[in-house]
């Protein structure tokens, strides 16, 4: 039988204290280092926010203050903007940046946003959830897909 391991941080941002509670199969972790690796269906939660991956190493500062989120294999999530846009999607890598909220997602991206029906496919893509901005690129031999749903309004039915 498989044993989940609950290890809760508690993050103080500018605006208070949120709980940041991570679930895996296992967990290690070294303070001399700063890195903690949870591996075996990870899943992290924090207010609307969820991130789920194989394994996830988190890196902290001397203060025991998380600087970097590393997650790889199998990698799905659900992000929330600042401005409210909810985006879905996948990777193969994410790296997160709590400082600056800003992922950085790498390998068969597919990044949709949900409020606006726009997706983007492609081989790095960086979302600043502060700003509400996203960047992508493509590979050499593929390029960056963006999808629009556009309604025609001069269009009529028959």
């Amino acid at each position: 039988m498989r044993y989940k391991i609950v290890f809760g941080l508690l993050v103080t941002s500018i605006l208070g204290a949120n709980e940041l509670q991570i679930k895996a199969n296992s967990f290690n972790a070294d303070e001399n280092t700063g890195l903690s690796v949870f591996s075996g269906n990870v899943n992290i939660k924090k207010q609307n926010d969820e991130l789920n991956a194989s394994t996830v190493s988190v890196y902290t500062n001397k203060n025991n203050e998380p600087i970097k989120y590393v997650a790889v294999g199998n990698v799905s999530f659900v992000i929330q903007t600042k401005q409210a846009s909810i985006y879905r999607g996948e990777a193969g890598k994410v790296i997160y940046m709590p400082e600056t909220k800003e992922y950085h997602f790498f390998k068969n991206v597919h990044l949709r946003q949900v409020d606006q029906k726009k997706e983007i496919i492609g081989d790095e893509v960086v979302l600043k959830t502060v700003e509400g901005k996203a960047y992508a690129k493509g590979v050499k031999s593929e390029p960056v897909i963006m999808i629009f749903n556009i309604s025609d309004e001069n269009s009529t039915k028959e």
